[in-house]
């Protein structure tokens, strides 16, 4: 943790001033120590230069799991495709420019794909995420100055208020206990004037023919370890399948939604291998989590005007993406 970050860190219990009470190893960039609330007398460990403020067991260690052993696939700087870079700022619609010289808060960074692009961009980056993916993230991007990384709970945010001018939160909201609750959480920490983009899964009625949703109750379930391992073992067969579906005149594109795992041929421009890769990742990915809640876009919109945010906007796909400003001060 670099000590340049506790201008922005606050208790997230009470709101209280964090200072370092112990260092263990590490001056101006401590490895480890520990971090104690002025007010509270609460304590949060600082643990391989991340400040830890949850349990080392949570309800998403299946995410934690995936992004460490798969920390690098999604990376435009490792893909050699600008995959991330192209979702990152339709969905934002921000700008290089906007964003140079910017404080950005990545609210869920898994292994750091978002990231990586506001960093590129000239952004100070602080990447956070409830589960060990934060640990992803900084080894892939700890040797950038200007990044920083947080294990936190989007619904106890451990940051002061006013502290942004961008927060994002790509890939996130539908897998919290309570998406409602996680974002409004995020709002109070922008600047004055400052933006956020947010998306979530989309409900429709697609969603009662996804095959994800029936075997989720029991998939969700099962230890990380070995969901790998059936996955492992089903892509092989089904991918070949979703694409032999795919080639099917008129229809085919729609059924290769009905085969349990996830297809990106002829979506993303990515080798075989690679498009294999990602087949296994975010099959897990969808098979995996604690929590799986999609909304409607006018679900939020309702979220982002009940923050008081400005310019609301509400783009729908296979996701919700929503936009908004905190109103600048007079």
């Amino acid at each position: 943790m670099k000590t340049e970050l506790l201008r922005l860190l606050c208790c997230p219990s009470c709101s209280g001033e964090l200072i370092l009470l112990h260092v263990l190893e590490g001056e101006d960039e401590v490895k480890s120590g520990t971090l104690g609330c002025a007010s509270c007398a609460a304590e949060f460990p600082v643990n391989n230069y991340v400040p830890r403020f949850v349990p080392e067991v949570n309800y998403s260690g299946n995410f934690g799991f995936q992004w460490n052993r798969f920390s690098q696939t999604q990376l435009d700087s490792c893909s050699g495709h600008p995959i991330s870079r192209a979702r990152f700022f339709q969905e934002t619609e921000w700008t290089p420019q906007e964003l140079q010289g910017a404080i950005v808060l990545d609210a869920g960074c898994g292994s750091g794909r978002f990231a990586e692009i506001a960093l590129d961009c000239g952004a100070t980056v602080i990447a956070m995420d409830y589960s060990s993916a934060v640990d992803a993230c900084w080894n892939n991007l700890r040797d950038r100055p200007r990044f920083h990384a947080v294990q936190a709970d989007i619904c106890h945010l451990p940051f002061r208020n006013s502290s942004f001018d961008y927060v994002y939160s790509l890939g996130v909201l539908q897998h919290t206990s309570d998406p409602r609750s996680a974002f409004a959480a995020l709002p109070r920490c922008l600047k004055a004037g400052g933006s956020i983009a947010v998306d979530i899964y989309r409900l429709s009625w697609k969603c009662l023919v996804m095959p994800k949703y029936w075997l989720r109750p029991i998939t969700r379930r099962l230890p990380a370890k070995l969901l790998f391992r059936l996955v492992s073992g089903c892509v092989p067969v089904l991918l070949p399948l979703s694409r032999s579906i795919a080639r099917l005149p008129k229809v085919g594109k729609r059924f290769r939604y009905l085969i349990p795992v996830s297809n990106y041929g002829g979506i993303l421009p990515l080798n075989q291998k690679q498009l294999f890769e990602w087949a296994l990742l975010d099959t897990f990915d969808m098979l995996s989590p604690a929590y799986d809640k999609p909304q409607t876009g006018t679900t939020l919109r309702g979220w982002l005007e009940e923050a008081g945010l400005q310019d609301v906007q509400i783009a729908e796909n296979y996701l919700a993406v929503g936009k908004g400003r905190k109103p600048s001060v007079a």
